[in-house]
């Protein structure tokens, strides 16, 4: 990637995690508190989910997010360290990253209204969007697509240990 992209791209990463994880640490918990009851009503299947949620504090939940920054500060700090496969490896934690705003939009359009972490959500996308065709301008569709799989692999797993950290730790 060239200099620009960096600057532009790789470099905000971080920050923009920052300011989303932010606004969802300020609101999950009395969200939560909150919908919780209508959330398991309306979503049985997912009651599981909701209730580590309901069960993590909010000095858990940061926890859980400063673990996944430090994931994504080791994968920008490797972009700029030239390392040989450090694109791919960003890619896969940008990409990540990106569909996990699409998520959001698409929990909030499934209750009909605000959940953490929606305002930088709208705010992030147009961001993402330009991320990923940045990274394919410089990637094939098959090399973005592996790199999305192994990406999102990651962070699924990682996510469980961070929500575990954060329900140890908070």
């Amino acid at each position: 990637m060239s200099p620009l992209a960096i600057l532009y791209i790789i470099l905000p990463f971080p920050i923009a995690f920052i300011l989303h994880d932010a606004e969802e640490a300020l609101t999950q918990r009395w969200w939560m508190e909150k919908h919780y009851a209508t959330l398991i009503e309306r979503f049985p299947r997912c009651a599981g989910v909701f209730n580590r949620l309901n069960r993590l504090s909010t000095r858990g939940f940061v926890v859980a997010a400063v673990e996944e920054l430090l994931v994504i500060l080791l994968a920008t700090g490797y972009v700029l360290t030239g390392g040989t496969v450090a694109l791919e490896v960003w890619t896969a934690v940008f990409l990540a990253f990106a569909l996990h705003l699409v998520v959001h939009i698409a929990q909030a359009i499934a209750v009909r209204g605000y959940i953490p972490g929606l305002v930088t959500t709208v705010l992030l996308l147009p961001y993402a969007a330009y991320g990923i065709y940045s990274v394919s301008l410089v990637m094939s569709i098959i090399e973005m697509v592996v790199c999305g799989v192994c990406g999102l692999a990651f962070v699924l797993i990682n996510l469980r240990f961070a929500h575990w950290l954060g329900r140890k730790m908070g």
